[in-house]
């Protein structure tokens, strides 16, 4: 699309090789004295010629929050070049587990936080760049607003793709930007002439284009910050160059900007609202881990309440349920998250042993004999198959199975353990010793192994050996 090269205004299409507007053309018209002044509209000055300030203030005090609050981490202790993700998040990263609960305005301090020097380097350095041209085109509040508002915008992109990551950074807001000034470049009254604007709107779609490309390469680049601030400004930089080109007429360009601004904090309103369960979820969680299982419970339930088909709510109020003791309602939750999940091996697992301890031993098999048609190399399903048998004395099946286990998984927790106690049940006192210590070699010290080992000594008439386990045992509980 051509440019008028008095005023610079876009000329229609199909111009023909027109090079002067209408609006100019009968402004110079008027001028010559061919048509009365007042029956022609007044031609704004070109946008390039308007008295605009040089001032970058706003893209100063923006760079100088970035830079105080990285130097305020470092001086705290965090890592200048690899800080950890808990790091990040006691700054105020964005992680979808605090973002969605009550920690919503870590949409907005997650642009202000960044994860090394050389990542803030690069940020600062296209901020000041990118900041400095937006800035004397936009005017300071306008270039501030859209700043922030698609700061947040790729905020709420990033949490939404990314809800098990932390992330932080300046960059969807730079994106915001570099949207921005694309769009106002390529429309309306921002339109500089073709030798003025094409260097620099080829410098910033090549910025844009050249870091998408990268983000995409590289494992760790919050691309869908990058998106989300790209769209957001694109459309922002649309609808000033279009509706609210004049900073002179600023409650124009108040609603244009007020507009998406309504949308976006409607919509992430209405979104979080409509994911609270998260919200529940993570309390209950966090309830459990302390012991507060009555609370998690509640919390689980209110979830189930507002999502009945979330098969992990189900799984947490189950395993909750069987540190209560409240087998029943365990084994009823187990079995609703295999109404949703038929093949979900952790869930037979549980129930296997909530069977167990029930002392439903044919449906424990069945639940373990389950997990093998599923998976066949499971260990867990031949441990699950070994506990049933040593309930049913049947020891040596289940020297067997926890061979088999021990084979698949030689790390699984508690399988040499328990294969020494079967062993030591059929008498078998030298290869139940091997095996107590094989389990001490993979956990490390234990008060249960020890005490097994010290009672297989005594029962081989290994007096000595038993009493040096036996003092063992007594040191790890601090007993005298």
């Amino acid at each position: 699309m051509a440019n008028c090269v008095k005023c610079g205004r876009n000329l229609p299409s199909f111009s023909f090789g027109k090079k002067i507007c209408s609006w100019c053309v009968q402004h110079e018209a008027a001028q010559r004295g061919l048509e009365p002044e007042e029956a022609v509209q007044r031609v704004e000055p070109a946008p390039w010629l308007r008295r605009q300030s040089s001032s970058m203030v706003v893209t100063q005090v923006l760079f100088g929050i970035n830079v105080a609050v990285f130097l305020g981490m470092t001086l705290s202790g965090v890592s200048i070049t690899d800080p950890t993700s808990q790091e990040i998040v006691n700054w105020g990263a964005n992680w979808a587990p605090l973002t969605l609960t009550t920690q919503w305005w870590r949409l907005l301090t997650c642009v202000f936080v960044h994860i090394g020097i050389i990542h803030i380097a690069f940020n600062m350095w296209c901020l000041w760049d990118l900041g400095a041209l937006a800035e004397s085109l936009y005017g300071h509040a306008t270039f501030a607003a859209v700043y922030l508002i698609t700061g947040v915008t790729s905020s709420l992109a990033s949490v939404v793709w990314h809800p098990r990551t932390p992330s932080a950074g300046a960059s969807g807001a730079i994106f915001g930007i570099a949207g921005a000034l694309i769009a106002s470049f390529y429309l309306g009254e921002f339109s500089l002439p073709r030798a003025a604007v094409k260097g620099t709107l080829r410098s910033v779609v090549t910025f844009a284009g050249y870091n998408l490309v990268f983000g995409a390469m590289m494992g760790r680049t919050d691309n869908a910050a990058h998106v989300g601030g790209l769209v957001s400004g694109l459309i922002l930089g649309a609808l000033i160059a279009r509706v609210a080109p004049d900073p002179e007429a600023p409650l124009r360009r108040i609603a244009v900007l007020a507009l998406p601004l309504v949308l976006i904090v409607g919509g992430t309103g209405w979104w979080l609202h409509s994911r609270d369960y998260i919200r529940h979820m993570q309390r209950g969680v966090g309830l459990l881990a302390e012991g507060k299982t009555d609370q998690a419970v509640n919390e689980f339930q209110t979830v189930i309440g507002r999502r009945s088909d979330y098969a992990a709510a189900h799984f947490a109020l189950a395993r909750a349920y069987a540190i209560k003791g409240d087998l029943a309602h365990a084994e009823a939750e187990f079995k609703r998250v295999l109404e949703l999940n038929p093949e979900n091996e952790s869930s037979l697992y549980n129930l296997g042993f909530v069977n167990i301890e029930e002392g439903k031993l044919a449906e424990a098999r069945a639940a373990f004999q389950r997990l093998l048609a599923i998976n066949p190399n499971s260990a867990n399903a031949h441990f699950g198959l070994a506990a049933a048998a040593m309930e049913e004395k049947k020891y040596q099946e289940a020297i067997q199975e926890y061979q088999t286990a021990a084979r698949l998984n030689p790390d699984l927790e508690g399988v040499y353990y328990n294969l020494g106690r079967a062993q030591a049940k059929l008498g078998s006192y030298d290869d139940a010793i091997g095996s107590f210590k094989k389990e001490l070699e993979n956990i490390g010290d234990d008060y249960n192994t020890e005490i097994a080992l010290a009672n297989t000594y005594e029962a081989k008439g290994m007096k000595k050996e038993a009493a040096d386990a036996r003092q063992k045992a007594a040191d790890l509980t601090g007993e005298k």
